[in-house]
């Protein structure tokens, strides 16, 4: 017999893949290349660029639509279906505000940078800013973990009354990224 929440999964599923939908337009518009060709190896541009090939590749990766059969007719097999495509729609949605995140952190060092250098090229009298506008990247990098990101969108989704009852596991998410890398 059908537990009658198929309808709140499906509107679950389409809440999270229009954020999704969201977060990729932001990721596509964020620059990949400097003005100033010679800044392309530095950290702030490095990392927007990675961000772009991890935008484009967690939109190219492949949906997992293997669903075992559901015991209890068709509304269960429904149930099970859209367990699935929540997982996968969830799980896109964490790893783009992820990406979203780091390349908000790489803009700001951009805008650092930018500050710093007023113009200029960087010399022996900015290096000492321009490294600990590096350092602070790292560190903001480093910030953005799974644990973070999952509870940043987890308090927000509950601030705006989504239905959450059956969203995936920190693990579960993990385990669906794992299994989507090159």
């Amino acid at each position: 017999m059908s537990d009658g929440l198929n309808e709140y999964r499906t509107a679950r599923v389409a809440e999270l893949l229009a954020d999704f939908r969201t977060l990729q337009y932001h990721i596509a518009a964020a620059p990949c290349n400097p003005p100033n060709m010679d800044d392309y190896y530095t950290e702030g541009w490095a990392a927007l660029r990675q961000c772009a090939l991890d935008g484009q590749h967690i939109l190219n990766c492949a949906a997992d639509v293997t669903v075992p059969s559901a015991a209890g007719g068709p509304d269960e097999q429904a149930k099970a279906e859209l367990k699935q495509v929540h997982l996968d729609a969830y799980a896109r949605r964490h790893e783009g505000q992820k990406i979203y995140l780091r390349q908000a952190a790489a803009q700001r060092w951009i805008e650092w940078r930018d500050q710093i250098l007023a113009g200029g090229r960087p010399h022996p009298g900015n290096q000492a800013q321009l490294r600990a506008v590096d350092q602070q990247l790292r560190d903001e990098l480093a910030a953005i973990t799974d644990e973070f990101v999952y509870a940043d969108l987890q308090a927000s989704d509950m601030s705006m009354g989504r239905w959450t009852a059956e969203d995936p596991s920190l693990r579960a998410v993990q385990r669906w990224l794992r299994s989507r890398r090159r």
